[in-house]
């Protein structure tokens, strides 16, 4: 067994900067080269391909393709030559994976969304998350994407991430009475959490 490193042995966590990439398997490349490209407007900006994966040794044949946001950050795909696309989670709802990029303003949401519809995109919202807005449409791999124009300045962010830490942790406490419910066989709905901040989503049902 490895031995513990002191506390005052460990570095500090240097800064992460920005997200450099995210990684989804595509179906085929120029099907997706078009969409984020052509359609979204994100550059084909770097390929690497190879037969072995750098970082198992693995056999694995692919072409590896970026696109670049304006922030410098990426998505990219994985080309592996079969066209056979990523399959959803089986065990999570289609809407909870997905990627979200920021646009920005109201007005670039919306005209992204019209760009969208008129290439024969179906696309969900505007819907109002009192932060920000939002689009949802998946990409032709089946990946769920996002576009939001954020509403909240910095300083209500700020206000958001003094309580952010003690909302968890009381769900965090709530949860693991939950678990001991459920051992017990007193629980059998999934846990609630103990606040909804979107209350008029449940009245429109």
């Amino acid at each position: 067994m490895a031995a513990v490193p002191q506390a005052g042995a460990i570095p500090a966590p240097p800064p992460i900067q920005q997200l450099h990439h995210y990684a989804y398997r595509a179906r085929d490349a120029e099907e997706t080269r078009h969409f984020y490209e052509d359609i979204l407007g994100l550059p084909l900006y770097h390929i690497i391909q190879s037969d072995h994966v750098p970082s198992t040794g693995e056999y694995c044949p692919y072409t590896h393709f970026f696109f670049r946001l304006q922030d410098g950050s990426f998505i990219a795909f994985f080309d592996l030559g079969d066209d056979v696309k990523c399959e959803p989670s089986p065990n999570t709802p289609i809407w909870v994976n997905h990627i979200s990029f920021r646009v920005d303003s109201m007005q670039a949401l919306l005209d992204m969304k019209a760009r969208l519809e008129a290439h024969g995109i179906e696309v969900l919202g505007v819907t109002d998350h009192h932060i920000f807005h939002s689009i949802y449409f998946f990409d032709p791999n089946g990946i769920r994407l996002e576009l939001t124009a954020q509403l909240a300045d910095e300083f209500q962010m700020l206000q958001e991430s003094r309580t952010a830490h003690a909302r968890l942790q009381e769900w965090t406490a709530r949860k693991e009475q939950w678990r001991r419910e459920r051992a017990a066989g007193q629980a059998a709905e999934p846990l609630k959490p103990q606040r909804n901040d979107r209350p008029e989503v449940g009245a429109r049902q």
